[in-house]
């Protein structure tokens, strides 16, 4: 009766906090003054230091050393950027508060929590972080999230989508999808992905990929596969609490690849579960949580993925890509649906066991001849905005008003 009781006072003091800690930041919102040169940075809900946020911070950092830049960083995330040269802060504390508050911009590539409100003269600059193959937001005719439903989800993007002052899109494609699924009429950067300049600029340099594969000891006489799939909406424990299981049959894998190749597992941010890969030790590589994909792009010889984005982004390098997709049915026509013939267009095969797979990889040179010209098409269409300059025209668009 007593534990009771106090867990029920426990949960009564932690909302009336959280209820006054929101109602703060709305206030500190209305009084604080804007620092100009103050901006906030934050990745995948705060959970890394990547993608087009990073791109955007290290043209900044080495162009325009005066701003004075900020990274929104979640609890439980704190030790990956312990050792890294840029200013950090825990989402969500008093400092966080108060500096996004006084922050003159804020840059992130997914949602923020819908409760925060946008400050009067604060510049929000959404960069997103994929060229759509899956519907999105208004776009989606069903969804089977936890905790919400259709109509719910479809409000509450909306209304984040109000905050929006900006949006990057990395192609023409991607521009007329984002303005009709996210309802989004405000200064859209038509500018090719901040994060694929480094892609770019360093595709044919054997000297970083070599230096990449050293730092995380992996071997330089193997080839590497790349997997990474998308997390699927309906798999799910409870709100925030995302499961995945991997479809391929390891083991196999192992006993027939293992002298030619090693396979790099890089999982959805979502994805809660950590990875237990110690019996394919030397062949099975956990990097979910690596620190940003973009060398995972640089190091990898193929790409195995599904519905992801990521191969809209690996298009660049023009090398092998593989589509598992054991589960093209469902997904296509129950969880999401596509905005373009997938199954017609995907610039590599399409393999449904881990049988065929294995056996589209030792062929692999056969298929690469196979899909060339459909990769050089799939690269002109999506990639062509892609130059190494994508940073440049978007910090010049938002920050210095070129």
């Amino acid at each position: 009766m007593v534990v009771e009781l106090w867990n029920n006072m426990e949960k009564k003091i932690k909302k009336m906090l959280l209820k006054l800690y929101k109602r703060l930041f709305f206030l500190l919102g209305i009084i604080l003054p804007k620092n100009n040169n103050l901006i906030v940075f934050e990745s995948f809900l705060g959970k890394q230091y990547s993608d087009n946020p990073r791109a955007i911070y290290e043209y900044l950092k080495e162009h325009y050393p005066h701003y004075k830049m900020y990274w929104s960083v979640e609890r439980k995330s704190l030790y990956k950027f312990e050792n890294l040269d840029v200013k950090y802060m825990r989402r969500f504390s008093l400092k966080w508060m108060y500096v996004m508050n006084r922050a003159k911009y804020w840059v992130s590539n997914s949602r923020l929590p819908l409760w925060i409100p946008k400050p009067k003269n604060t510049i929000y600059l959404q960069t997103w972080h994929g060229t759509p193959l899956k519907r999105l937001a208004a776009d989606i005719e069903e969804v089977h999230m936890p905790d919400t439903n259709t109509e719910k989800y479809k409000r509450n993007f909306l209304n984040e989508v109000k905050k929006w002052d900006y949006l990057v899109s990395p192609n023409p494609y991607s521009t007329e999808i984002f303005k009709r699924a996210f309802q989004f009429d405000k200064v859209l950067i038509e500018s090719g992905y901040p994060r694929n300049d480094y892609i770019v600029k360093n595709k044919n340099n054997e000297f970083e990929i070599k230096k990449i594969k050293e730092k995380n000891n992996l071997p330089l006489d193997k080839k590497i596969i790349l997997y990474a799939p998308t997390w699927r909406d309906n798999q799910f424990y409870g709100k925030g609490r995302y499961k995945f299981e991997i479809p391929l049959d390891l083991n196999l894998l192992q006993k027939e690849l293992k002298d030619e190749y090693i396979i790099i597992l890089r999982m959805h941010y979502l994805i809660a579960e950590n990875l237990d890969l110690s019996k394919y030790d030397g062949f099975a590589y956990d990097f979910s949580s690596y620190e940003d994909i973009r060398e995972l792009y640089l190091i990898a010889d193929l790409l195995v993925t599904d519905y992801s984005s990521v191969f809209f982004d690996y298009a660049i390098l023009k090398r092998p890509m593989l589509f598992y997709v054991y589960d093209i049915e469902e997904y296509r026509d129950r969880l999401r649906g596509f905005y373009f013939d997938f199954e017609k267009e995907a610039p590599g095969p399409l393999l449904y066991t881990t049988d065929k797979l294995i056996e589209t990889i030792k062929n692999i040179d056969g298929i690469f001849k196979e899909y060339r010209k459909k990769i050089e098409d799939f690269h002109q269409q999506f990639c062509n905005l892609e130059d190494g300059k994508a940073s440049q025209r978007v910090v010049e668009k938002v920050f210095t008003k070129k």
